[in-house]
């Protein structure tokens, strides 16, 4: 799991000197050159036309995708939240013994779910990870041994609540899994490096060259910071917070 995108701060300030050191290698091949010819400058503004507008449209599908994935984990949150909420009033299906064991082995789950979404350290989230699975196996237990006994259709109702519970984890797991492909990060950066490079190339004066060309870089590694953010699920500013969760927690706590 050590995705150089779960450190936002460290790609603007990666991107940002890189897209920089881009410009002022372009620049400094101009300033070899002494002086562009006008076909030339004219060919190269074509050029860089057509490589910005390519780098907009990478950065917009990127960012659309960042947001989508975003939309999803908070979809799942809900779904998750909705699921075990619905199965707690299930438990009422089962016998008094059964349904006491899965209400509280149903709160410990709702827990460590509220931990899965605000933890960010790595040794506690496979704690929390290792703690879900085994909550997992004793729910599905808790609910099995009801219906083998009294395999009715009211029974039934409880069981698939439980299957929804446990679905409904796996989809925010994998829902967490699904990031932006190295591959689109490659070539939003490619692209980028190219940008500046011939900016830079282009440059007519000093003075733009000491202050203008930073505009490019700071745009763009603004740009890749943000799509960063949204799309580490854990180490972003920009996180799902498992409100549902932590509103569910306190409304069986008044029960």
């Amino acid at each position: 799991m050590n995705n150089a995108m779960d450190y936002p701060f460290l790609v603007f300030a990666l991107s940002f000197f890189v897209l920089w050191l881009s410009e002022r290698i372009g620049a400094f091949v101009l300033r070899r050159q002494q002086k562009l010819q006008e076909a030339i400058r004219k060919d190269l503004g074509v050029v860089l036309a057509a490589a910005l507008t390519l780098l907009g449209l990478i950065i917009g599908f990127s960012f659309s995708m960042a947001v989508s994935r975003y939309d999803q984990r908070k979809n799942y949150e809900e779904a998750e939240a909705n699921a075990i909420g619905t199965e707690y009033v299930r438990a009422d299906l089962l016998p008094a013994a059964d349904a006491a064991r899965v209400r509280a082995l149903l709160a410990n789950y709702l827990d460590q779910r509220v931990l899965f979404y605000i933890t960010r350290d790595k040794q506690q989230i496979r704690q929390i990870n290792a703690r879900t699975a085994q909550l997992q196996t004793e729910l599905w237990s808790a609910v099995l041994g009801p219906a083998a006994a009294q395999p009715t259709p009211i029974v039934s109702l409880a069981v698939s609540g439980m299957n929804d519970v446990l679905n409904s984890q796996g989809y925010t797991q994998a829902a967490w899994w699904n990031r932006i492909p190295i591959a689109a990060w490659g070539l939003m950066a490619a692209i980028a490096i190219c940008c500046n490079l011939l900016i830079g190339y282009g440059a007519r004066s000093v003075n733009a060259e000491g202050g203008l060309l930073l505009v490019l870089p700071l745009v763009v590694s603004i740009s890749f910071f943000l799509i960063a953010d949204i799309d580490s699920p854990r180490a972003g500013v920009i996180r799902v917070h498992p409100h549902n969760l932590e509103n569910l927690v306190e409304s069986l706590s008044g029960r």
